[in-house]
């Protein structure tokens, strides 16, 4: 079960993350749209001015990818739990959070820099705000599994 529920919580945290990143992208207009950028990227479809793709395969794969590496995250997680390192505490969620975020911020930039045609995004912001959005998503993962395993207990 402790499977299943570390999965629910990664697609928990992984559709907050992107919420936030999007509210966000709207809220500054600055492009953190980070589903269309991961998508446009591992397919490689920057189109000539820079911009992301808008076709539906790329969303679909930009999706997934993120959706899976956000399990993996989780999983991770769990992992890290499960040895002794960390509890399922708000606190430790978002400590984990910075802690990824500052690991997804740099493999980001290792992306942006091989990458042989990356899209034209104001690259500085979008990575420091990757951080803050994966604090949220190591807080919602936290409280999504801590939920599922013990509902009748307090998280805080």
């Amino acid at each position: 079960m402790k499977l299943l529920f570390i999965i629910l919580a990664g697609i928990a945290g992984t559709a907050a993350m992107t919420a936030f990143m999007y509210l966000l992208s709207y809220a500054t207009k600055r492009l953190m749209k980070v589903i269309k950028i991961l998508g446009t990227m591992l397919l490689d479809r920057t189109r000539s001015d820079g911009g992301l793709s808008n076709r539906v395969s790329t969303k679909v794969v930009g999706t997934l990818a993120h959706y899976t590496v956000g399990i993996l995250f989780a999983i991770g997680y769990l992992a890290l739990w499960e040895s002794g390192v960390g509890d399922v505490t708000a606190a430790w969620g978002l400590f984990g959070g910075f802690a990824n975020g500052i690991f997804a911020m740099l493999i980001w930039y290792f992306f942006f820099m091989i990458h042989p045609k990356p899209p034209i995004i104001a690259l500085e912001p979008y990575l420091i705000t990757l951080v803050f959005a994966h604090v949220v998503f190591g807080f919602v993962v936290s409280y999504t599994y801590y939920q599922l395993v013990h509902p009748e207990y307090a998280f805080w």
